[in-house]
């Protein structure tokens, strides 16, 4: 459910406009540990720019990472090829009214032998992080054999993670990251070690999609996600209230 979000950073190692959080080179690798760092996020990148222009008088922000949106085409390509070659494709979505707060997730399952399945689900409290990676997980534990599968997900906290390493190198220091060279305990690490052990089962790839960017399935997951959100009676996520 992730919405696209501008960072103007004006003080931190690299000042300028970003839109990603996460990874060695999004906004937050600027500021977090920075002393009295100043940033804000924004819906908007006129605003972000704005913003910017206000607090250094007047300076034109320079654009550290700003990631052009891929063409929906390229999502219906590569969705038909993976369907051609028999691969199981997956949409994906997660979110929370709040965050934390009560939230759901959404998974569309696509085989070209094989009827649509689509799946929701949600916790009365948790992290729209934790609902993105619960997506993913769910989808992959309704395949009832190996499969190859394709995984669209317009969540970088969960794409980045598994395509440059960071979840291999969080799974080799007993899932414990690295802050300022120490080890520290790895959030959500209850859900990374059964998603990457779904990911050790079959053998699967990583999309990112740009969230409400017009792909059909992308936007209908978001929808399942919301969905569950509107349950009254949620369970909890316990791990989520265990401090994960």
């Amino acid at each position: 459910m992730s919405k696209r979000k501008f960072y103007a950073i004006v003080v931190g190692r690299k000042p300028g406009l970003y839109d990603e959080w996460f990874g060695p080179d999004g906004a937050e690798a600027q500021i977090k540990g920075f002393p009295k760092a100043i940033y804000k996020s924004f819906q908007a990148q006129s605003e972000a720019e704005a913003w910017y222009r206000q607090k250094t008088g007047g300076e034109e922000p320079t654009p550290q990472q700003l990631a052009p949106r891929a063409p929906v085409a390229d999502y219906f390509r590569l969705h038909t090829e993976a369907l051609a070659a028999g691969k199981v494709v997956i949409y994906t979505d997660g979110g929370c009214h709040q965050n934390p707060g009560k939230g759901g997730y959404g998974a569309v399952l696509l085989h070209r032998t094989a009827k649509r399945k689509e799946l929701l689900g949600g916790y009365a409290c948790t992290t729209s992080n934790r609902m993105e990676l619960m997506a993913c997980i769910a989808g992959l534990q309704a395949l009832h054999n190996t499969s190859s599968v394709v995984i669209f997900s317009d969540s970088a906290y969960v794409v980045d993670a598994l395509t440059k390493g960071w979840a291999h190198n969080w799974r080799k220091n007993g899932w414990q990251r690295k802050e300022q060279g120490e080890l520290v305990p790895l959030r959500n690490a209850d859900l990374w070690q059964t998603l990457v052990a779904l990911c050790a089962k079959h053998e699967v790839s990583f999309v990112k999609v740009r969230g409400h960017a017009g792909s059909g399935e992308n936007d209908r997951c978001h929808e399942l996600a919301a969905m569950a959100m509107a349950q009254t009676e949620l369970p909890p996520d316990a791990g989520f209230t265990s401090g994960n």
